[in-house]
């Protein structure tokens, strides 16, 4: 809710995604490549560039009021044109919007410039999407391993491996619900 300056009594009107995605829009322009709904959350598909000046706007911006960061993460869609990528999720508690924003790259720029100057709560998530899909945070002041061992020389969600050992004779697959290297008869 936010009071309408042009209200004599100052009644409160309800910020709507509408208003917020006509801000990025007019503000940001090209570095929003797309916007669509995914269930209950609005997901808009942007440049990696823009992401910390998006994100700083949104938190600064006290008709906004986006300051809580629920969550970030690494992506992997190997097939695609640019396989990797960050989402981050932003509520604005004051008017109980969330939003969600995702940004790709390739595996030869996988470095995104560090959110920590505007959320401290990002130190750890970072840590994480470079552990698990090795992208890198420009600025992260102290970007290791987070779960993993140090000494790991891969990236564990990377789709990148098969997620069974093919070659094992000794399982049942059938105890998994499906057919598989043994013969089920009824």
């Amino acid at each position: 809710m936010r009071i309408n300056p042009k209200s004599e009594i100052g009644t409160m009107e309800k910020l709507t995604v509408e208003e917020v995605s006509k801000s990025l829009k007019e503000r940001f322009g090209e570095s929003i490549l797309s916007q669509s709904q995914e269930y209950d959350f609005p997901v808009f598909t942007i440049k990696k560039e823009s992401l910390v000046a998006i994100v700083r706007f949104l938190y600064d911006d006290e008709s906004f009021q986006f300051r809580y960061l629920t969550t970030m993460c690494g992506l992997h869609y190997p097939d695609a044109e640019q396989p990797f990528g960050m989402m981050v999720q932003l509520h604005s508690l004051v008017h109980n919007i969330r939003l969600r924003f995702k940004s790709f790259t390739t595996a030869n720029d996988l470095q995104y410039d560090s959110l920590i100057p505007v959320f401290s709560a990002a130190n750890w998530m970072e840590r994480e999407a470079f552990d698990f899909y090795g992208i890198k945070f420009k600025g992260h002041p102290n970007l290791k391993r987070i779960l993993n061992v140090e000494d790991m020389d891969y990236f564990p969600m990377r789709k990148e491996y098969p997620l069974e050992d093919a070659s094992r004779s000794d399982k049942n697959d059938t105890m998994f619900g499906r057919l598989g290297n043994a013969e089920v008869k009824v």
